[in-house]
Formats: structure tokens, C-alpha cells, sequence
């Protein structure tokens, strides 16, 4: 009878990073529970006594030629947009989003526009040859340069790239990996670590662009150890609502290209098309003036937006006004509110405040400050702001109105969508005039408020 080898297991603390030879409940170092997670032993080599081990060679940073790499074009736009202008032989891409959203989808729909010029492979963990078939029929794909491998195997996985050498390859996911050189089950932290880091080592001696599809939780971050995150080179997330078919792709972390970048797509039944004009989905079509609407030009990337930011202010039912926010955050809302009493006279200490930011888009930027405090005071007033006028500017908490930048950019796609009117702060002025869009500068929240 032979026996196979087997890696031993350690068990590492999460929280103090203490060892163990075997699980257990409580960490005997920090008194944790439930911290031990298992890994794969490192192997020590030891040398002989007496024998060196010799200095790696040194190079002078200023001697190193960097060449701009020559990108594979993913076939789709707004995909090579939040990649930075196509994918780089090498990288390796971490994309996640919640179940049904359209990673699979867009992966697959990118291999079947990259298939006839380059030698592209599909690992699929989660599904049967059968199932992904359907769904490349179903999108009127054309699959013939796909080569398809249903494998949950790393190491199987991993013989098979070293043999056929694709230039891409998607993992769809890592969750459903596993290796024979560890005991814990598939998705577990282990098992997503070592996957990770051996696929992640092989596409980097091999050129191989590597995709993984990986889980969320339902907190909405990626499952796994947060090491996945700093392994790969890309991060990407899908965003979008159950009910709407817009899809957003930010990309969170890029060390080819810019992070924040966005594409935005739409779900139709042959799979997801790009968004020409992404400014358009963000912009409700009112017959007539409405209190309460602001449009605001926000930055995605390297992309500026028009969005509308909408406010409902009513007279409180109880004792505890309600303060929600939809797509921006709900903590700079309160201190925005304080500022607003503070520095404008204008009191909602009484009043619930509801804002929402059209479209389902989620807007970081404080640049969306003095837009969220106009459609207050529209609301609370029940006076709109004049027609084809477009806001920008944060406000800070003395009541001052600060610059955001690239506000230039900015001005030109509020003119481009055919704005007549910009408020924002008055160090955003353009030097020389945009045509067709008149700019009003502003230092203090109270002017705008009086304008």
C-alpha cells in the first residue's frame, strides 16, 4: 500500500498571529475565540554550517528601463476604461459583486470578444460545462476561441496553465478552489490564501492574465482574507440595484490605471452593453420645474457625471426627526444639516430629511456637499432651482465654500449636456469662458443660499 505525502497544517491566530499544532476553540496567546485559522506549514531548509548564502545583485533605480507594456483589448469599452486601457499580460484582476449581478456574464462575454486574437481559457468551478454553454448560446456568443476547464483542483488548474500558456485566464471563483495540501474545506481562509498565492505566482512567471471571481459577504465586501485584496493588481466591484437594469464597475484598486474609475453598463437580454452617455441615466426627465432637485457634476475616475441629488424635507411625526441617506453618506448629512443652521439660519432641527441620489449611484466626494444643502433648501421652501443649473462645491464646517478639483472637466460636460448656468465656489472660476454655460463663483453657503 503507498501513502502519499501530505503538507502539515498550522494553525495561525488571526488577531496576534500566534501558532498552533492543532485548532482551537480559544487563542492560548490573546485569549481569542475563534481566531485559528489553518495553513500550510512552511517548510524550513536548513543550510550546512559554515556555508553562505550570496548577496542578490543590486541595480540603480535610475538604470531600469520602463517600457509601457502592450495592453490585450478586453472587447468591451467601458471594461477597458476601469482597466486603464485594456488588460496587461501578468495582471491579475480580483472582480466581486453580489450573486446574479453579471460577473460571469461580462467575463464570459470578454472572452469570446479577445478569443479570436489571443488564447483565452475558462476555469468554471461553480458551474458545468453544460450551464456555461447555455448561457454563451444564450448571448449569441461566439465561443470557438474559448477553451473551457470545469476544475476545483489548484493543482490540476495549475498544470493545465503551465501546459497550454493561455494569455487570459478567468477563475471563476477562487471560492470554490481548493488544494490537496490542505484539510479545510474549499472557501475557507486557507484555502482562498494558498489558492490565491500560488495562481497569483504562476501568472507572474508565465505572463498569464489571470481573472478571479470572488464572494461578498453580506456586509457587501469580499469574502476571504483581506490579503486576497493586496495580492492581486486589480480590484473591481459590481454594483447595481435588484431593480434596475444599470450596472456600475468601480475599480477600487488599480496598479495599472487609476482606482475610482467607473464603467457603467446595461443589462439586455444578450448580456451587458456599455452606456455611451452615463450622465443620462442619472437625470430624472421633470416636465416642469420640481422643489427639492439639484443636479450635481460629480467625478468618477477620470470620468464627471451629471447626477441628480433629490431632497424631501417634511415636518417630523415624533419626537426623533428621521436623517436618511440613499447614495451618500449619512454622517457628513448630519453635519451638513448643523452647518446649514449655523451659517445659512435655516433650522431642520424639526423636520425629517430624506436625500437620495438618482440612478442607484453612490457618491463619495465632498465636492456633493453644497448640491445636497440647496435641494434642502429647495424642499424646505418649496421653491426649484432655475432650470439648466448645475452645482458643485464643498462646504466646510466655518460655512466657507471650498474648490474641487478638475472642475474644469467638470464645466465642460455640464456644457456638453447642455447646462446654461454653473453655482460653484469662486475658486473654481475658469480663467477663460466655457461656451454656452455662464459661472457664478460663491465663497460662503449663505450667498448660495441668498442666490
Amino acid at each position: 500500500m503507498s501513502t502519499t505525502a501530505r503538507t502539515k497544517s498550522l494553525y495561525v491566530c488571526s488577531q496576534c498571529g500566534a501558532e498552533s499544532s492543532r485548532w482551537l476553540g480559544q487563542c492560548p496567546a490573546c485569549s481569542e475565540w475563534n481566531t485559528l485559522i489553518e495553513t500550510a506549514a512552511a517548510v524550513r531548509r536548513t543550510h550546512r554550517a559554515g556555508s553562505l548564502v550570496d548577496a542578490a545583485p543590486l541595480e540603480r533605480l535610475s538604470d531600469i528601463q520602463a517600457l509601457d507594456t502592450q495592453r490585450y483589448d478586453s472587447g468591451i469599452e467601458e471594461f477597458n476604461r476601469v482597466l486603464g486601457g485594456g488588460i496587461v499580460p501578468g495582471q491579475v484582476i480580483l472582480i466581486g459583486g453580489d450573486p446574479g449581478i453579471g460577473k460571469s456574464t461580462l467575463l464570459l462575454q470578454s472572452l469570446a470578444a479577445i478569443g479570436p486574437q489571443r488564447h483565452a481559457l475558462y476555469v468554471s468551478g461553480e458551474e458545468s460545462a453544460e450551464q456555461v454553454a447555455l448561457r454563451a448560446r444564450r448571448l449569441a456568443l461566439d465561443s470557438n476561441g474559448i477553451l473551457l476547464l470545469p476544475e476545483i483542483q489548484l493543482e490540476r488548474i495549475a498544470a493545465t496553465l503551465t501546459a497550454e500558456r493561455p494569455d487570459i485566464a478567468v477563475i471563476d471563483s477562487i471560492q470554490t478552489l481548493y488544494s490537496e495540501a490542505l484539510t479545510s474545506a474549499p472557501g475557507s481562509v486557507a484555502q482562498v490564501r494558498e489558492c490565491a498565492a500560488q495562481l497569483t505566482r504562476l501568472a507572474k512567471q508565465r505572463g498569464i492574465a489571470l481573472v478571479f471571481v470572488g464572494h461578498v459577504t453580506k456586509e457587501g465586501s469580499l469574502a476571504g482574507p483581506r490579503v486576497l485584496e493586496h495580492m492581486v493588481d486589480t480590484v473591481l466591484y459590481f454594483e447595481g440595484e435588484t431593480h434596475s437594469s444599470f450596472r456600475l464597475l468601480r475599480a477600487f484598486k488599480n496598479r495599472f490605471g487609476a482606482a475610482n474609475e467607473i464603467g457603467v453598463f446595461a443589462m439586455t437580454d444578450r448580456g451587458l452593453k456599455g452606456v455611451a452617455n452615463p450622465s443620462a441615466i442619472f437625470l430624472s426627465e421633470h416636465r416642469e420645474d420640481v422643489a427639492g432637485s439639484c443636479i450635481l457634476v460629480t467625478n468618477e475616475g477620470s470620468r464627471p457625471l451629471a447626477v441628480e441629488v433629490q431632497a424631501l424635507v417634511d415636518s417630523a411625526a415624533g419626537a426623533n426627526p428621521r436623517r436618511l441617506s440613499v447614495g451618500l453618506d449619512s454622517n457628513r448629512l448630519a453635519m451638513l444639516l448643523a452647518v446649514l443652521h449655523r451659517h445659512a439660519g435655516i433650522a431642520c432641527a424639526d423636520q425629517d430629511v430624506f436625500i437620495n441620489a438618482v440612478g442607484g449611484v453612490r457618491i463619495a466626494e465632498p465636492a456633493a456637499d453644497l448640491a445636497v444643502l440647496l435641494a434642502i433648501c429647495s424642499s424646505l421652501r418649496n421653491r426649484p432651482l432655475p432650470a439648466k443649473t448645475i452645482v458643485f462645491g464643498e462646504v466646510g464646517l466655518a460655512g466657507e465654500v471650498r474648490p474641487a478639483p478638475r472642475g474644469q472637466e467638470r464645466l465642460r460636460e455640464a456644457a456638453k449636456l447642455g447646462f446654461t448656468r454653473a453655482l460653484l465656489p469662486r475658486a473654481n472660476l475658469p480663467r477663460t469662458p466655457i461656451a454656452g454655460i455662464e459661472t457664478i463663483g460663491i465663497d460662503r453657503l449663505s450667498d448660495a443660499v441668498d442666490w
